[in-house]
């Protein structure tokens, strides 16, 4: 008999039971509602596109970065959970979900001086204060992303106690919403990887200068969210591994600090991506090229870790797991390309996986 695919073993963090290892990564889809009282609120795109993963066998799905306020998203078609209205419509989503057997999690978000950009598909570019859809951003410095953003307020005390207040509150109603897993967005250069990297944050205060400081934010924000968050529900962190800058960045010595204290504070797995927080940084990429990152964090600490970043093939990923490289693999744009990956995963490597008796004839 083959050995059982590691892939598709169920995992357990805390009380909750994983189907397998096949998870989706968060990835925005810009198309929520984008004003007024319906500001955030997820849309039928956010139900067709999460369904369509749910039945094709993923056994978490982490739903897009979604906004703790409205000056916290991204562009003004991202999703957000500040207000009750949000919440309802995500309901009818994470419902969907378990009935397919899939893990509904969030990643709960705050963008921070990357905020105010119009939709990709619309440019990109960033949207002033004074515009019809645009507002001001912030940040832990009065640092510009690039020459083309706005320079963003910097943060009072007060206010970083806000944004912390903000985070719980999102989780609160993250759990409301019917998710199972919370996901802390600190990667790619949004507001608490701003904090984390000396390359974003020239604070002299208690938020910036040492390890210790720039981590304050991050840690703060975690032990809020842990206090509100179910005991037996797990809590996840993604990380920017690095910066991708020779100097003056955000390090992978860095990250694998951070992880432990992160265990010690509450939180069960370490989503582990990299950059996003310096513009025009040439980063040299190609199948797994994030995965060293991970295997690093699960090799020196004792927080549990995903891999992501051009995982593409069953192959690939089985052998991350058999590797020992992480405990579970994030897949981001080849699950755009093809929902059902999980379940052609499993029968090309002799695993199980959930079909909808609708789909019995496709198997």
């Amino acid at each position: 008999m083959p050995a059982a695919s590691a892939l598709f073993e169920p995992y357990t963090l805390r009380s909750l039971t994983f189907p397998n290892r096949v998870w989706m990564a968060p990835m925005c889809q810009y198309s929520a509602e984008s004003s007024g009282d319906a500001a955030g609120v997820a849309t039928d795109w956010h139900f067709a596109h999460y369904a369509a993963r749910a039945t094709g066998g993923t056994g978490l799905i982490l739903v897009e970065a979604t906004a703790v306020s409205a000056e916290g998203r991204i562009s003004p078609g991202d999703l957000g959970i500040w207000n009750d209205t949000q919440v309802e419509a995500f309901r009818r989503i994470t419902r969907f979900l378990r009935s397919q057997g899939t893990v509904p999690g969030i990643q709960i978000a705050h963008a921070g001086r990357k905020a105010s950009t119009d939709r990709p598909w619309l440019g990109g570019a960033p949207l002033k204060p004074q515009s019809e859809e645009g507002w001001q951003p912030v940040g832990p410095s009065p640092l510009a992303w690039d020459e083309h953003h706005s320079v963003p307020t910097k943060l009072t005390v007060d206010q970083i106690q806000e944004v912390v207040g903000q985070f719980a509150d999102a989780a609160r109603r993250a759990l409301d919403a019917g998710f199972k897993v919370a996901e802390i967005h600190g990667a790619h250069g949004y507001l608490i990887g701003q904090f984390l990297s000396p390359h974003s944050n020239k604070r002299t205060d208690a938020y910036g200068g040492s390890f210790e400081n720039r981590t304050r934010l991050a840690l703060e924000v975690t032990d809020a969210v842990r206090a509100v968050w179910p005991e037996e529900l797990p809590l996840f962190f993604r990380v920017s591994a690095t910066d991708w800058l020779d100097e003056g960045g955000w390090t992978a010595d860095e990250t694998v600090r951070l992880a432990a204290l992160l265990k010690e504070h509450g939180v069960d797995l370490l989503d582990v991506s990299s950059g996003g927080n310096a513009s025009g940084v040439r980063i040299t990429t190609g199948p797994g090229y994030q995965v060293p990152f991970a295997a690093r964090v699960k090799k020196e600490t004792p927080l549990p870790v995903a891999a992501v970043g051009l995982i593409t093939e069953p192959g690939q990923a089985e052998k991350i797991l058999a590797n020992d490289e992480a405990d579970a693999v994030l897949l981001g744009r080849e699950l755009l390309r093809n929902p059902s990956w999980a379940r052609h995963a499993a029968r090309e490597l002799g695993g199980e996986v959930h079909v909808p008796d609708q789909y019995h004839r496709s198997v």
